[in-house]
């Protein structure tokens, strides 16, 4: 039967007088409680809860350590006002690198090194309550003392990546908290660090990584590898930055490009010796389609200014890269602007040389923010700004359409005093978008949401319109020559393009389901079933649910075929006919040869060694 994802905004649990969003930018909206020089803030919303997540990094007995607040739609805090504090373990006087990411049973994954130097993965439930113990999981053998990596998988799993200063390792954390086998990411010569994941079809990961060499400035390149859940190596080692000399400090950023593969960017000075960013794609195969490994830069070069502090999103629609970058001057970097440029999968600068968004009015810029609608129709621009001390800001939002027009500009944050911005922000989900700060003057934490239209304050989700694919059909598939037989299908895109298709396939043998993702941009699938009678159904994936099946033609809501092949496994004599199938796949409704008329038939089989075969046959009478 079809599979559903009901939105559920939870009800508080709760109350205080600060519980809502407000749409006041001189007061916004008390998150939890936290000492003034907190920091290391990240977010992210679960899509199906609409639940927020925050992070922030804070000064304990058991030194610095990470501390958690969840937050429901409408911005009430849902674990008090100090939030739930990771006391389990012991911590440095310093952080060693923290991460974050959601489930997809509305938990959250926490993953960071102790003061011992092991790496653990901490889940939280959205009741507060510890799913895999207080202490959590010790991840990769004791492996991986440094910076940290989390993403999602698509079966409530989750990818995990640690490092220790030398190579990577890398391990796939199942639901119930099993751990699957973990790899390592060694090079001779190099260290393998600084990695990025994104995931990919078939619960796959992408790894980027930069192999680079000793000393504050270095060479370093950027390659791209894939893995299965169970550690294996999926696809070859892929160079996707040529080896550049430059500061070891500047690391590299991957976007999931929505399709099974990502964009990687990175800014250094390499050329002309003057910074700029340079972007690079590669495909749900770990396919490589910007052909320059030198990258395309998002600004021509120019000596006399510099373009950094890069973050991009990918547009739903398009799958293109829209990318913010900040420049400065070359002499003093004392000027700040900030630009936007939309880069395509194949390397195209669709808006040249950027469009200038934010001009030096005396102003300079920082903690720049992009993210995507969620249909694709523009996206939002989120940045401080200081106009007359570095360390007293406001924060600012801009709203576009996909073509760079300016839609809305909206002041988040008035106040103008000392803050810490969230290393990130969530994205849109259900309607609504978030950025938190630490307050480094009167302490604590807070948050200010923005919908696509540039309201503030409550904000009602969209209401979700699930539409399924059409004129589903599907066809018996057997070339010959190539040996290759399977089964193709078909279907008309539904009017809104889904993230991804479900394709279910039920094999009526052994009853097997297997749940096969499709790119959202697609309108056929080739299957390569192997033998056997199979059910297949399609839905649509949207952010937030999944359609009903899509109907035939006729109206039904599966496609049945039966597939045949041409195995010549014995040498026996068939002696009883199961199944006569024509050249077409079609299987005929009787079993006696003697009623057929001239043509080529396939006939499956039993011989008399007991083996089931599938062999050709030609009728002239």
């Amino acid at each position: 039967m079809k599979k559903l994802f009901f939105l559920v905004i939870s009800l508080v649990a709760m109350l205080t007088a600060k519980a809502q969003w407000v749409d006041d930018p001189a007061t916004n909206t008390f998150i939890a409680n936290c000492a003034n020089d907190d920091g290391e803030l990240y977010t992210v919303t679960n899509p199906i809860t609409g639940d927020t997540y925050i992070q922030w990094e804070g000064f304990g007995t058991n030194g610095w350590s990470p501390h958690l607040q969840r937050i429901n739609f409408e911005g009430v805090p849902q674990w008090g006002d100090d939030g739930i504090h990771i006391s389990g373990l012991e911590f440095s006087s310093y952080s060693e690198g923290v991460s974050m990411t959601t489930t997809a049973d509305g938990g959250v994954v926490s993953c960071f090194a102790d003061y011992d130097g092991y790496t653990y993965a901490v889940k939280i439930n959205a009741d507060g309550t510890f799913a895999f113990g207080e202490q959590g999981l010790r991840l990769f053998d004791g492996h991986g003392f440094s910076r940290t990596e989390l993403v999602a998988g698509d079966d409530g799993g989750f990818w995990a990546l640690g490092a220790d200063y030398e190579n990577s390792y890398l391990q796939y954390v199942n639901a119930d908290g099993t751990l699957n086998p973990y790899a390592t990411i060694s090079a001779s010569g190099y260290k393998c660090m600084f990695g990025q994941l994104t995931l990919s079809l078939n619960n796959f990961v992408f790894l980027t990584y930069e192999r680079l060499g000793s000393g504050f400035y270095t060479n370093k390149d950027i390659c791209l590898v894939g893995y299965a859940p169970n550690g294996d190596q999926v696809t070859p080692d892929v160079l996707l930055m040529s080896e550049q000399s430059f500061q070891s400090t500047y690391i590299h950023y991957v976007v999931p490009d929505g399709l099974g593969g990502g964009y990687a960017y990175i800014w250094h000075p390499a050329f002309g010796e003057a910074f700029n960013v340079y972007v690079f794609h590669y495909d749900e195969t770990g396919v490589s389609t910007i052909n320059d490994t030198n990258g395309v830069s998002v600004h021509s070069i120019d000596p006399s200014n510099f373009y950094g502090g890069a973050n991009g999103t990918v547009d739903p629609v398009s799958h293109d890269l829209i990318i913010a970058y900040e420049q400065t001057d070359a002499s003093t970097q004392s000027q700040s602007r900030i630009y936007i440029n939309r880069i395509t999968a194949t390397g195209e600068k669709v808006w040249d040389e950027g469009i200038l968004v934010a001009d030096y009015v005396g102003n300079t810029y920082a903690d720049i923010r992009v993210d995507a609608f969620e249909d694709g129709s523009g996206f939002s621009l989120i940045y401080t700004k200081d106009s007359s001390n570095p360390y007293f800001t406001t924060i600012e939002a801009i709203g576009f359409d996909m073509n760079g027009n300016q839609l809305w500009a909206k002041t988040l944050c008035s106040n103008a005093y000392r803050r810490t911005v969230c290393d990130d922000t969530p994205g849109f989900h259900l309607g609504q978008n978030i950025v938190f700060w630490v307050n480094c003057i009167n302490s604590g934490i807070y948050g200010q949401n923005i919908g696509p239209d540039g309201t503030m304050g409550p904000i009602e989700p969209p209401v979700t319109t699930c539409l399924a694919p059409e004129d589903f059909e599907g066809e018996y598939v057997h070339n010959m020559q190539e040996e290759l037989f399977g089964v193709r299908l078909s279907w008309v895109a539904p009017e809104t393009q889904p993230l991804h298709y479900n394709l279910y396939r039920y094999n009526n043998i052994n009853k097997d389901e297997v749940i096969i993702e499709v790119p959202g941009e697609a309108t056929s699938y080739f299957d390569e079933s192997g033998l056997g009678a199979y059910k297949y159904q399609l839905t649509a994936v949207y952010e937030n649910c999944e359609s009903d099946f899509a109907l035939t033609p006729n109206g039904e809501n599966y496609v049945y075929i039966e597939v045949t092949g041409i195995e010549e496994n014995s040498n026996e004599e068939i002696v009883t006919v199961t199944r006569i199938y024509t050249m077409n796949g079609q299987c005929l409704m009787h079993n006696n040869v003697s009623n057929l008329s001239n043509g080529v038939y396939v006939l499956q089989g039993i011989t008399s060694d007991g083996q089931t075969v599938s062999r050709k046959i030609v009728v002239n009478k």
